[in-house]
């Protein structure tokens, strides 16, 4: 059988233009793996079309939306996810158009399939009380528990994503003054981030227990687990979970669920607290647009409240008569 053009353009799409020409990460080629996987089960499942017969004159605007509708609604995913599936397709669709002009208008037509808006999700954070109490949660008499602390504190200090705490080398760390980690983000993009005085000496100290002050180890991961393998997303997210837990039981400013991604975000509001320039803090997190740090702004109630105390006088004074006592107010009130 003859391939089709949408198996031949798919191709191509991954061996090369997604690694060659748009030197995309790793993590985005999985993401757009497992998009098309589920869209040719879809159309295998839903559609009645097996693989070997879809063509691009195929995608259509009704089927890329009829794929998106099975994602949320069959597949119980969120709004954020489903969007992620569109913008896999889009990224297709526009490789494809430029391949085959003679589709563009069809092709247009399904690249104008909009992403569904979702509600904007609150930023969660720890308050500064609550990362200390965090911190305090380690076994520092163990190397097990120094470990653990090093990670956090690094996982925290440089307001670092969990995939880019877990891909960080030994070579990455440069402890001499001014001591900076290194860290490769989205688009392997590297940024520099400055330690403070504390997290230098968690380092140094690391280093030397587990033995990676040699240069020939550079490329070994700063973070394994009992394996000596580098440490997974999850193994993060559960050492996390064990010290938010046993935080909880002393205090309750710990909130129930801690994420590795609220430790990001706590050093965003924290910095944004500081006084600290939020074109500081959009380079310092690696974003690429300033929009995103504006989020931190947005959600700072505590910063915004100082600022408004300040402004404005106490025009209302403190001491108000109770309208409690106020008998002919309660008898109006009553006859409402």
């Amino acid at each position: 059988m003859k391939p089709t053009d949408f198996a031949e353009h798919l191709t191509t799409f991954f061996s090369t233009y997604l690694t060659s020409q748009k030197n995309v990460s790793k993590h985005t080629i999985y993401s757009y793996r497992d998009t098309f996987k589920l869209l040719l089960r879809y159309c295998q499942e839903v559609e009645q079309i097996p693989a070997e017969r879809l063509r691009v004159a195929l995608f259509t605007a009704e089927l890329i939306t009829g794929f998106l509708d099975w994602v949320e609604s069959e597949r119980a995913c969120s709004i954020t996810t489903r969007n992620l599936r569109l913008t896999a397709i889009h990224s297709f669709l526009r490789y494809v158009q430029y391949e085959e002009p003679a589709g563009l208008f069809p092709l247009q037509k399904a690249l104008a399939v909009p992403m569904k808006k979702a509600p904007k999700a609150m930023v969660e954070h720890l308050s500064p009380e609550a990362m200390q109490l965090l911190l305090a949660q380690p076994d520092r008499n163990s190397l097990k528990g120094r470990r653990d602390l090093t990670l956090l504190s690094v996982l925290y200090d440089t307001g670092a994503r969990v995939q880019e705490l877990i891909d960080l080398r030994v070579g990455d760390m440069f402890l001499d003054t001014p001591a900076v980690i290194q860290l490769t983000g989205k688009g392997n993009k590297t940024r520099r981030v400055p330690l403070m005085k504390n997290t230098v000496y968690l380092l140094q100290r690391y280093k030397l227990e587990q033995k990676l002050d040699s240069p020939s180890k550079n490329e070994y991961p700063l973070f394994v687990n009992n394996q000596q393998n580098k440490l997974t997303k999850e193994g993060v997210a559960h050492i996390l979970s064990k010290y938010a837990a046993a935080a909880r039981k002393t205090s309750t400013i710990v909130p129930p669920k801690v994420r590795p991604h609220m430790l990001r975000h706590s050093k965003a509001m924290h910095l944004l607290q500081a006084g600290v320039n939020l074109i500081y803090i959009r380079d310092f997190l690696g974003h690429v647009d300033l929009k995103t740090t504006e989020v931190y702004a947005r959600a700072d109630t505590e910063t915004k409240r100082k600022a408004i105390e300040q402004a404005y006088p106490d025009l209302v004074e403190n001491h108000l008569p109770d309208w409690n006592q106020d008998q002919a107010l309660l008898s109006w009130l009553s006859e409402l």
